[in-house]
């Protein structure tokens, strides 16, 4: 299995994996992460598609076939594993081919065929929880994939929508979704976006991922996703909530320390 128990398991990378110029000192900085890190599992993560953009006239990436070269360059250059989103079931082959987990997108997670046909890829699949589901709905999804003869199943929580242009984290969502019998993992930069909330694109309170993060793995959360970026003001896709490359150590020791203490 991918996941290990006794491992803090970590999904970090930019939202959009844009260039090798980006994705290079990335994953420079995770491989130093877990060479000091003994208690952490690394996977890298980046999008090929942003498909579900505020406004058509915002930027979607790289494409697929120039970003699975992207992820499959990081995989044999670094040693990391990879994931990324799918969008439809035509791109599964090919994206797993490369990524050693393919990741359902939470507006997404009720797509019936999708989760199938990702759970009969032979991957580790994590699928989102929509912004539209209560906790407890995540027992069908996952239901669904294990149906489907998935191997390994993640569950990630990103917030529920509140309001307008805003989302809410239940801190009860891990220990409600741990009764799947799944790991839970936290997403700490998408669920402080705003929603549509900056004239086209979305907004996000980035100075929120810490405490949630923290929170999070204190309520039970066994792993956490986090965007990151060498500059987060420059980024195609999610600036505002993703944490600077050079803040990622700091706040990984925090949070290390809180999952620590909640082992013992």
């Amino acid at each position: 299995m991918l996941f290990h128990p006794k491992k803090l398991l970590l999904i970090a990378g930019p939202c959009s994996l844009e260039s090798r110029r980006v994705c290079q000192p990335v994953a420079e900085a995770l491989v130093k992460l877990g060479e000091k890190r003994k208690d952490l599992r690394i996977i890298f993560k980046g999008s090929f598609d942003k498909a579900n953009r505020t406004s058509l006239a915002g930027p979607r990436g790289t494409g697929m076939e120039e970003g699975l070269a992207l992820l499959d360059w990081v995989k044999r250059e670094y040693g990391l594993p990879v994931l990324t989103d799918i969008h439809e079931s035509a791109q599964i082959p090919a994206v797993a081919k490369v990524c050693d987990v393919l990741q359902i997108p939470a507006f997404l997670s009720r797509q019936t065929d999708l989760l199938l046909a990702a759970a009969a890829s032979g991957r580790v699949v994590n699928v989102k929880k929509g912004q539209f589901l209560a906790p407890q709905d995540m027992a069908h999804v996952t239901g669904k994939l294990r149906a489907g003869g998935a191997r390994e199943i993640w569950q990630t929580e990103r917030g529920t929508t509140f309001g307008y242009q805003n989302l809410v984290v239940d801190m009860r969502s891990f220990p409600i979704m741990a009764q799947n019998g799944y790991p839970t993992i936290f997403d700490a930069t998408h669920s402080v976006q705003l929603p549509s909330a900056g004239g086209g694109k979305s907004g996000g309170q980035r100075e929120f991922v810490p405490p949630l993060a923290k929170a999070a793995l204190a309520a039970g959360a066994q792993g956490l996703f986090i965007e990151t970026h060498p500059n987060p003001e420059k980024a195609i896709s999610d600036g505002p909530n993703m944490i600077a490359l050079k803040n990622l150590p700091d706040l990984i020791d925090d949070c290390l320390a809180v999952w620590r203490a909640v082992r013992r």
